[in-house]
């Protein structure tokens, strides 16, 4: 396959020590989820950089790469095409090699395992955590456990010291923003809470962990004035079926604050057309939430069903129209945002779509309505949460603002 769509060059791609002898495979996989061949070229070229930093890792053959092996090839995070290219390209190889059974566990992976079960089961049925939180947990200490040989983890933990998790903690911020590494320690202050019950770390160690200082309130939400919200709805061309699909999920968004995550999750069976009610489970709180099916709302998604959704069999209403084919991730919202921000052509400084729904919150505060009714309708636990579009509510604010005292204004008596 690989000889056939580069028949002058592939030979350069197929030498490559560590990842050559699995590209002919990985174009296949790339072609099943309808890469265009350009794209392919492109990942083909973009994969000689990940071997060659496999390389510099001391990885000299397929046999030898492991998940944090790749992890290590994507670069820092950053906001520029090649940042983004690099970290899809491992992304891509890394679930390539895991469908295929070729991703190298360590040698760890049986007495890790099993505590990773241990703890997946204390944080479902202790903590009550939900399914996506359990999963970020599991991904930050899995990384972190799978540095302890097979034979020495129970060895190893008994000694571990708080100089062994800085030492983690710094390798794994060189590619994590301030308010990521903050989850990456949280999650790692809960294991060694989880490990000290058990006995098997030293007591005390959760509380000597240093993390990134992100203080609450430090940013404004960030919201967009409605005219502006109401301006770019409008700016999306809605003839190809791309344009009405995201002109759909950016209605639930602007109309009812739903976040990403619930938007792609969003089935067929949600929609009640002939009671005009929708039904969203929030993935946040896991807790269900109904909502009047607007007028605008249904008409954008019915627009959407009728011209614009392909034609596959998924019970989710939002699909991909580019390759890979199959189901929408919040990150493709993400990018939708910004690419129709930028074709409008609106003074919108957020690069995320999340600014949406807090558009939406303050518009509803701006409107009347109680902070208890949004909070609900943004399916917030805590008034706290909420009180923060306070913060935004500008003209509000300055109409309680008391009146300077008449009289000498600077004056201090000497």
């Amino acid at each position: 396959m690989l000889e056939e769509l580069f028949p002058r060059i592939h030979h350069r791609h197929t030498s490559l020590p560590v990842l050559g002898p699995a590209l002919e495979g990985f174009v296949t996989f790339l072609l099943e989820r309808g890469y265009p061949q350009a794209r392919l070229q492109h990942y083909m070229w973009s994969t000689r950089i990940v071997d060659e930093r496999l390389r510099e890792q001391g990885c000299h053959s397929l046999a030898e790469v492991t998940r944090a092996g790749l992890h290590d090839c994507a670069p820092p995070p950053g906001r520029s095409q090649e940042d983004i290219n690099g970290s899809a390209i491992v992304h891509y190889w890394e679930r390539y090699l895991e469908e295929q059974g070729l991703l190298v566990q360590p040698t760890s992976s049986g007495p890790v395992k099993l505590l990773l079960a241990d703890y997946e089961r204390h944080l479902s049925r202790v903590r009550g955590f939900a399914a996506n939180t359990i999963t970020f947990h599991l991904r930050t200490v899995s990384e972190f456990l799978y540095r302890f040989e097979s034979d020495e983890l129970r060895e190893g933990l008994s000694r571990l010291t708080a100089h062994d998790i800085e030492v983690f903690i710094e390798h794994v911020g060189r590619r994590l923003s301030r308010p990521t590494l903050q989850h990456t320690v949280a999650h790692l202050r809960s294991l060694l809470r989880f490990l000290t019950v058990r006995g098997e770390v030293p007591a005390g160690l959760d509380t000597q962990i240093d993390t990134p200082r992100v203080y609450r309130g430090e940013k404004l939400p960030r919201a967009l004035p409605w005219p502006t919200v109401c301006a770019f709805l409008q700016s999306i061309d809605r003839s190809a079926s791309l344009g009405k699909r995201d002109y759909a999920i950016f209605q639930l968004m602007a109309n009812y604050g739903l976040r990403s995550s619930e938007v792609v999750a969003l089935r067929l069976d949600d929609i009640e057309w002939r009671v005009g009610r929708l039904q969203v489970r929030q993935r946040k709180t896991s807790s269900p939430l109904v909502l009047p099916l607007t007028d605008s709302v249904g008409e954008s998604l019915a627009d959407y069903l009728r011209g614009g959704r392909p034609d596959a069999d998924y019970r989710e209403v939002f699909l991909r129209h580019r390759a890979p084919a199959g189901l929408l991730k919040p990150t493709a919202v993400t990018e939708a945002f910004q690419a129709w921000s930028r074709r409008s052509g609106l003074p919108i400084p957020f690069q995320g779509a999340h600014c949406l729904r807090h558009s939406y919150a303050v518009h509803l505060l701006r409107q009347g309505a109680s902070l208890k009714t949004i909070g609900d309708i943004l399916g917030h636990r805590s008034a706290e949460s909420t009180c923060v579009y306070l913060r935004l509510a500008v003209e509000d604010l300055r109409e309680v603002a008391l009146n300077l005292p008449s009289g000498e204004a600077g004056g201090v008596a000497s």
